[in-house]
């Protein structure tokens, strides 16, 4: 949210995941700072701005765990600064970048290079997760402690690697460099052709099955390989019931990992898959019906700690392909909110304070960062959401250059507020 002068939100409802509070409150905003926040504010300003709060939502800007950027290599796909833009419109003013841009960001340079084209942008704060392994290939390390030194968030591959013994390796040198290591669970040899998660419904439908097990044997083996090296890590895009269950063991026993899944994991299951839309091919591919209840479970639990939007946008001609040969990935940053909070909150299946938890102060946490709560006199990246608002998704609504979404073309409820027009 944008502010030139003062503003007062009158009784609005305030959600700080923090102090895990949901209360109604007067605010005055002015220059991204909370100057006041009480019940009832009075001996305001004339040139201030006041709104009147009721039904609207403040609370922080949200945290993407991962998402991709077209730029370098694909600006066709998306920049930086439409990236920037579709985040803040979304509710995101904190994203962090996949290194599986081209060049990968295996590399000083590249990361520089990112980090330049970043500062030139106000709407977002990006920060950029390094490679593992060279290139990503999974074959040699990358010079680790060089990226950590030049500011990367954390390191992934992005991808399942089943060089263990390499794998091994970099959990050791890791440890004393107290960065987030991200790893996909998966074990891509199971998984062999596999375009939706294996069982009834990929019978029935005609697609090559991606078992479960691809990703509950990856999880298994990472339980143990943290276990015994103690290096925390950050397990990305659960998707699986058996997963979820397997994370909760790992927790119970104190082993140093958190984990998210992606929102469209949460909305949608293979049923959804009937319609062969290929903004539905997803890697890894959406669950069965059970999985999705788990997930939802598990983030109400705390198993799942977080929510990600993994955003990735693609030409029109790179997505309009037959469901199997399409490639995997859809846009988000600007749904994922109003849909989960249309789908989870107001049918009960998570709180506000729940769902805002797992999209904002969980991925900071996530990422090792410092959380505080809302309060006077500190700047603070909130937004205002308003959940009744309805609008529609399509090109001209859209900040992201992708529009690549199963939501094209439809109405849905829910929208961030960037601009006040009021009348004093």
């Amino acid at each position: 949210m944008t502010t030139t002068h003062p503003t007062l939100l009158r009784q609005i409802r305030v959600l700080d995941p923090v102090a895990n509070t949901n209360t109604v409150n007067d605010v005055l905003l002015s220059s991204r700072i909370i100057q006041a926040i009480d019940s009832h504010l009075d001996n305001i300003a004339p040139e201030t701005k006041v709104v009147t709060g009721e039904g609207l939502i403040l609370a922080p800007g949200l945290m993407d765990l991962y998402s991709y950027s077209g730029e370098p290599g694909h600006e066709e796909r998306e920049t930086l600064s439409t990236l920037g833009a579709s985040a803040r419109a979304g509710g995101f003013t904190r994203v962090a970048i996949l290194p599986q841009t081209v060049p990968p960001i295996d590399n000083l340079a590249t990361l520089s290079y990112l980090q330049q084209q970043s500062r030139h942008l106000s709407s977002v704060q990006f920060d950029f997760w390094g490679t593992l392994t060279h290139r990503g290939q999974g074959q040699r390390m990358t010079e680790l402690a060089e990226l950590v030194a030049g500011g990367v968030i954390g390191l992934t591959d992005n991808h399942g690697l089943e060089n263990l013994a390499l794998l091994r390796r970099v959990l050791e040198y890791l440890k004393p460099l107290k960065k987030p290591l991200g790893i996909v669970a998966a074990f891509p040899s199971l998984q062999g052709n596999g375009v939706m998660r294996e069982g009834h419904y990929s019978t029935h439908y005609g697609l090559s099955g991606n078992p479960a097990m691809t990703e509950s044997t990856a999880v298994a083996t990472m339980l143990e390989m943290v276990a015994s090296i103690q290096t925390p890590v950050h397990l990305m895009r659960i998707s699986t019931r058996r997963a979820v269950e397997l994370i909760a063991w790992g927790k119970a026993r104190g082993i140093p990992i958190t984990a998210s899944t992606t929102w469209m994991h949460l909305l949608l299951d293979s049923t959804h898959l009937a319609s062969y839309d290929p903004n539905l091919r997803l890697d890894p591919p959406l669950g069965n019906p059970d999985d999705r209840l788990a997930l939802l479970e598990g983030i109400s639990q705390g198993t799942i700690d977080a929510i990600a939007v993994d955003h990735r946008a693609y030409t029109y001609e790179e997505k309009t392909m037959p469901f199997a040969e399409s490639p995997p990935g859809a846009i988000g940053l600007e749904l994922a909110l109003p849909l989960l909070w249309q789908t989870l909150v107001e049918t009960g299946k998570l709180s506000g304070l729940q769902l805002w938890k797992a999209l904002s102060s969980n991925p900071r946490k996530c990422l090792g960062q410092v959380v505080t709560p809302l309060k006077a006199g500190v700047l603070s990246d909130v937004i205002i959401f308003d959940p009744q608002k309805t609008w529609t998704v399509n090109p001209s609504t859209l900040e992201s250059l992708g529009h690549n979404t199963h939501w094209l073309g439809q109405s849905i409820q829910g929208k961030v507020i960037t601009e006040w027009e009021v009348d004093n």
